[in-house]
């Protein structure tokens, strides 16, 4: 077994007299990173890599947030942006998996019913979707990871062989929705209404599944492609 030995001093932040600080304040997290500093000027390869922990924490804490992080938290503003809704159309391109973006995408109250080509394959990671409509839309093989669509309407989408891991449906309407080979990983589904869907083939982790089976408006034989008890 390989050893390494560190000729760094042991941590200790008891004489730090200066911090510089860094707050979220454009994501309306109350998130502050306070990163110690010495004022006697001197230079040591402790003091450099603590320096550079700092850094990598205030880089990761930015780049890591996204309003579905954390559901209690307020969302932002509703964009101003004339044409927000068409940005459905081309997706996010970056942090596909942890919802991580450079800009958000807000889609909420946007009307995508009928849509039966722009929005298939496409990336909506951590896209806002509140109150938005997208009855009868193709989104076969779209990827939503960890998206906000509370209260949205997706009555009889298609969501086949779709990427839906950490979506917040809460009290959304998915009357008669595909999720056919769809991955339903980390998703929640409070209040929302599942009359009618097709969960053939779903996959989706036996914590999830045992708090989706808890919806009662799920009809027989949902419950039984999911395996409900």
């Amino acid at each position: 077994m390989a050893t390494f030995s560190s000729p760094l001093p042991p941590l200790s932040f008891r004489k730090c007299s200066s911090y510089a600080t860094s707050t979220l304040h454009d994501l309306n997290f109350n998130l502050t990173i306070k990163c110690s500093s010495t004022r006697d000027g001197s230079k040591s390869p402790f003091k450099e890599f603590r320096n550079a922990a700092c850094g990598m924490l205030a880089v990761w804490a930015v780049t890591a947030v996204s309003p579905v992080i954390a559901a209690t938290q307020r969302l932002p503003p509703l964009s101003t942006e004339p044409n927000r809704c068409e940005r459905a159309f081309v997706g996010n391109t970056i942090g596909q998996a942890n919802g991580v973006y450079d800009k958000p995408l807000d889609l909420r109250f946007c009307d995508y019913t009928n849509e039966k080509s722009n929005l298939k394959g496409k990336s909506l990671a951590a896209a806002l979707m509140s109150e938005a409509k997208f009855d009868g839309a193709d989104m076969t093989e779209v990827v939503m990871s960890k998206a906000y669509a509370v209260g949205a309407s997706f009555k009889g989408t298609n969501f086949s062989n779709a990427v839906l891991d950490r979506v917040n449906f809460g009290k959304a309407n998915l009357e008669g929705a595909v999720f056919r080979n769809t991955v339903l990983s980390g998703s929640t589904f409070e209040d929302a209404r599942l009359q009618d869907v097709d969960f053939e083939d779903t996959i989706i982790g036996y914590i999830d599944l045992q708090k989706l089976c808890l919806n009662k408006t799920i009809n027989d034989e949902g419950r039984a492609n999911l395996g409900c008890r």
